[in-house]
């Protein structure tokens, strides 16, 4: 047994791997801000010690998993190499425990969270598989054969890893503090497709995706006959999204999802795909992807008299779209209202005019302020920028959230990858309902 601090452990990252080294009987514990995070929930739910950042939480001993947030010059960084500990930086970390499974790495610009969730979920119907979601969800199951794991792109960390099969969702520009461009990106997702052992399992609509080279079989996934994998006669029920799925030109077998939208069709195409290369049995897995609840912060419901209330952590114009599609799907007979924070002012630049229409397909569009980042220069730019790009939008926050009870028979997307919750969570209160955030 290995007793592990971890440095940053709130990070949604940090908190997956942390609960895996639990789970598989070691010592955990890990430090970090006071302020809560929706990720420190499943951490005291396993009784890992969260701790606020001290030097005096390094003790000798222990191995330190360094946060990717977090540079050598962190306090606990410097004394543990004063100490000469083992100081692990997190990507590598997660490297090390992956070759111990048959491995399926999930990348990709948007869609990886969602993906993940329901990779390890419909694996688990038939196979032991342990986890690792970019949600701060995470477990590790004694005696697994797989491990599922989100991958990510941002400064090439996902280049640590040498998994057996990698799920490629799209590439896509995202990330303008560090990616010069989208062939910037693309040249990233070349290499990470080198590194996988066994085989690549990829949306076919994407053109970057279809130019990738690689040292083992690339499968295509989604609508077109053309594609190695694909859905025909989907069918939108009370139940879900109902699809048949071929392989090869040739009928597998028909799935029901309880999701809505294309992107959710295309997520579980790219599970199934894998279960078909493994052999699973595919009775287990149709079983296993009927009962699939979601994962954390992607379309969250909270459903209040006519209105439902969702929680989702997109945070780039094609996420919103695909959340706004979500909506509209599964709730035809209702008005769709947007809440959305732009995160970072980087991104919020890079996208102004991209944000600007995919926000246009609700009904009507609320705007917070930017969540910025510590590390980034704020320049000119504000939300009055957005909110002249979009007809009929305007800025609101805690003290005018009552403005949101005139949507009476709505479905109200609060999107954000900053701290958009607190905003639900004040229309919740001036609602009378007790919220979990």
């Amino acid at each position: 047994m290995t007793h592990y601090h971890f440095v940053g452990i709130k990070g949604s990252g940090m908190s997956s791997l942390a609960q895996i080294m639990h789970d598989l009987g070691h010592e955990v514990q890990g430090s970090d801000i006071e302020k809560y995070v929706f990720t420190e929930v499943a951490l005291r739910n396993k009784g890992i010690k969260i701790l606020p950042f001290d030097v005096e939480n390094i003790k000798e001993g222990m191995v330190v998993i360094q946060g990717n947030a977090f540079s050598d010059n962190h306090e606990e960084i410097v004394k543990a190499r004063e100490l000469k500990l083992d100081v692990i930086k997190y990507h590598d970390f997660l490297g090390h425990v992956i070759n111990q499974y048959t491995s399926v790495a999930v990348t990709g610009a948007h869609g990886k969270t969602s993906t993940t969730g329901l990779l390890s979920h419909v694996m688990n119907g038939d196979k032991k598989t342990s986890f690792l979601i970019g949600d701060g969800t995470g477990m590790g199951l004694p005696g697994s054969d797989y491990f599922a794991f989100e991958a990510c792109e941002y400064r090439r960390h996902f280049l640590s890893y040498h998994p057996d099969y990698a799920i490629m969702t799209n590439i896509d520009f995202d990330h303008p503090d560090y990616f010069k461009n989208i062939e910037d990106v693309y040249d990233a997702f070349q290499d990470m497709a080198h590194n996988v052992k066994k085989a690549i399992i990829a949306w076919g609509d994407d053109d970057y995706l279809r130019k990738l080279e690689a040292d083992v079989p690339i499968y295509y996934y989604g609508f077109k006959e053309t594609d190695d994998i694909y859905a025909k006669n989907i069918q939108i029920t009370e139940k879900g999204t109902q699809f048949d799925v071929y392989t090869n030109g040739e009928f597998y077998d028909q799935f029901l999802s309880p999701q809505f939208g294309d992107h959710n069709i295309l997520n579980a195409l790219s599970v199934i795909a894998i279960s078909y290369l493994e052999k699973m049995n595919v009775d287990n897995i149709k079983d296993a992807l009927v009962t699939f609840g979601g994962v954390k912060r992607r379309f969250n419901e909270t459903k209040v008299s006519n209105q439902v209330l969702v929680d989702d952590y997109a945070h780039h114009p094609r996420e919103i779209s695909a959340t706004i599609e979500s909506a509209r799907k599964k709730y035809p007979q209702k008005e769709v209202v947007a809440v959305f924070q732009p995160h970072t002012f980087s991104r919020t630049q890079a996208f102004l005019d991209e944000f600007a229409s995919s926000l246009s397909k609700a009904d009507r569009v609320f705007l917070c302020e930017i969540f910025g980042s510590i590390r980034e220069n704020t320049g000119e730019l504000t939300i009055q920028d957005l909110i002249e790009r979009i007809d009929g939008s305007s800025l609101i926050d805690e003290n005018s959230i009552d403005i949101l009870k005139e949507f009476d028979n709505a479905v109200i997307l609060f999107m954000g990858a900053g701290d958009i919750q607190k905003l639900l969570k004040a229309y919740l209160e001036k609602l009378g309902v007790k919220s979990e955030f």
